[in-house]
């Protein structure tokens, strides 16, 4: 299962980082999502990954 935001669809961001010397290494940036129960389009309980902005912001009914 992908770890993505069912609301916003953020998801996990790829880049490099540079050292001092400016040597690139690889490395992810994860989003911050919390597996909770949400209340869906058809009124229907699930759980699912939202990001925490989308809950903070109030894009999503908890169940």
């Amino acid at each position: 299962m992908p770890r993505k935001c069912k609301v916003t669809g953020k998801k996990t961001l790829h880049g490099t980082t540079r050292s001092h010397s400016l040597h690139a290494t690889k490395r992810k940036w994860k989003a911050n999502l919390q597996k909770v129960k949400i209340i869906d389009e058809n009124g229907e309980v699930k759980r699912a990954y939202v990001s925490a902005r989308a809950l903070k912001s109030g894009k999503v009914k908890r169940a």
